[in-house]
């Protein structure tokens, strides 16, 4: 699985708002479905086709339509000539390699947010991009794959939890951003937990295959700040614009998800300045260790010099050596080896160096 999009370009030299789908192939099929609701009543369903939602349209409330699967470029060019929808939005749409942004044209609001989630058998991060079309009564979401994390936003829908049934289309345009957002916290969990553990091991046994780990955190670090500030600047320029389809009674709840995205990149922040210093503090450990033991190699060479040159000195082939006709002349040259043995590990013991 790739972490950023191939840098082979299929839509090259097309004319704008040509819809091409640029991103892997991640669903077998595409899945419509739509929540048609109001404060009394709701209704969910699977569609067939896109000309079904025609049918939706007519009746009153707020309609959600979500889009699995936006390899089939007819299901979301249908989508867009249905709800005229502009070419370079359908474009963006097809092309998951989009960085979170708003766009305003006459009539609806397009969003584009990043939501991540943990593979499990590498522990790395994957992002997914999510399109959101905000008209006055329509929010159309166009996700890569089945699967997600707005449960929580259909099942409040399901059982009329909360404001949601009573509200309008922006309010469910925030419910599916903050989904996204809340998300970033136990991703962010995830991430602390795999932090600890390197603490340790950085103290305790600073192996090479450490040094890995931190590179991989610290790469998925980098990967989810690439998410998180252009969704921050997204979410602020929504506040500060006044688009009139976002409501006033809405604007508090945008601003909150702003204020979770701030605290969001705040924990990332300091995340990576705890990796960053775990990995100086294993090089630091490494190098110690190393300093280590070449001082003890250094302190048995030194010991070993004088050694080997009393042992040198005696191992002459010269005819005339008095010590050599001496009955104790070998042992004698063995206890002043020892004695310079042992005179040397007292002079390293009071010097600090052993």
């Amino acid at each position: 699985m790739r972490r950023t999009p191939s840098r082979r370009h299929p839509e090259t030299g097309l004319a704008p708002g040509t819809l091409v789908h640029v991103g892997q192939r991640r669903t077998e099929s595409t899945k419509i479905t739509v929540f048609q609701y109001d404060a009394a009543n709701v209704q969910e369903r699977e569609l067939t086709g896109v000309e079904e939602c025609r049918e939706y349209t007519k009746y009153a409330g707020v309609l959600w339509i979500n889009i699995d699967g936006i390899h089939d470029i007819s299901v979301v060019e249908s989508i867009g000539r249905l709800f005229d929808i502009h070419p370079l939005v359908m474009e963006d749409i097809a092309n998951t390699g989009q960085r979170p942004k708003i766009e305003e044209y006459d009539g609806y609001l397009f969003v584009i947010a990043k939501m991540i989630y943990e593979v499990a058998e590498t522990k790395q991060l994957r992002s997914e991009q999510v399109s959101i079309v905000l008209t006055p009564r329509v929010v159309i979401s166009f996700q890569e794959q089945e699967g997600d994390v707005f449960d929580p936003v259909r099942e409040r829908l399901r059982t009329a939890k909360g404001i949601v049934r009573q509200r309008g289309s922006d309010y469910l345009a925030y419910c599916l951003v903050d989904a996204i957002v809340d998300h970033y916290f136990l991703i962010m969990e995830n991430l602390e937990d795999r932090i600890f553990p390197l603490e340790e091991q950085v103290v305790d046994d600073p192996q090479p295959q450490v040094l890995k780990s931190m590179h991989l955190l610290k790469s998925d670090l980098v990967f989810l700040r690439r998410s998180l500030w252009p969704l921050r600047e997204m979410l602020g320029r929504l506040d500060r614009d006044r688009h009139p389809l976002i409501r006033k009674d809405t604007r508090p709840f945008l601003r909150d998800v702003q204020d979770h995205t701030i605290q969001v990149i705040e924990m990332l922040e300091s995340f990576q300045e705890i990796v960053s210093g775990l990995m100086d503090v294993h090089l630091t450990s490494i190098s110690n260790r190393m300093n280590n033991v070449m001082k003890l190699l250094t302190v048995i060479a030194t010991i070993f010099i004088p050694l080997t040159f009393i042992a040198g000195v005696y191992g002459m082939n010269f005819k005339h050596m008095p010590e050599l006709a001496w009955r104790w002349g070998y042992p004698a040259v063995l206890g002043v080896m020892l004695l310079v043995f042992i005179g040397m590990l007292i002079f390293f013991r009071r010097k600090k160096w052993l």
